[in-house]
């Protein structure tokens, strides 16, 4: 039976003020996940430590929180979920999730898609991140 499990080291937001991109016309909404990745050992167990930096609007800033966690052949998918509007903000709050994951076949994970997703699927957005 193959072991796996997921924790949500800490969700937080990391701004005190709203944050603003310099140039917002470059931007397409919502803003993907930035996240990056390492595979560890602690106490003798292989893990995976995923840090993902979301921005969600200001005005209706809610806690993200991880929707689906998946691995299959290598790959993992994490959606992030909240609820917010089609429109674009013109500010945004920070949040920064760290994940730590382990499963059977950890050492075998190359790549994590994240999304960052909304009720409406048509507005979600996701990214692609190699593991080194």
């Amino acid at each position: 039976m193959e072991t796996t499990e997921y924790f949500v080291i800490q969700n937080t937001k990391i701004n005190t003020v709203d944050f603003r991109f310099l140039d917002p016309e470059s931007l397409t909404y919502p803003v993907p996940p930035l996240v990056s990745a390492r595979l560890f050992v602690q106490h003798g167990v292989r893990k995976l430590k995923i840090n993902a930096t979301l921005y969600i609007n200001s005005k209706d800033s809610q806690n993200p929180s991880v929707g689906i966690f998946t691995e299959n052949d290598g790959l993992i998918e994490i959606y992030f979920d909240y609820d917010y509007d089609d429109k674009s903000p013109e500010t945004y709050d920070v949040w920064y999730v760290e994940i730590e994951y382990t499963s059977d076949t950890v050492q075998n994970v190359t790549k994590i898609i994240s999304y960052l997703r909304d009720l409406d699927p048509e507005t979600s957005r996701g990214t692609s991140t190699v593991i080194p």
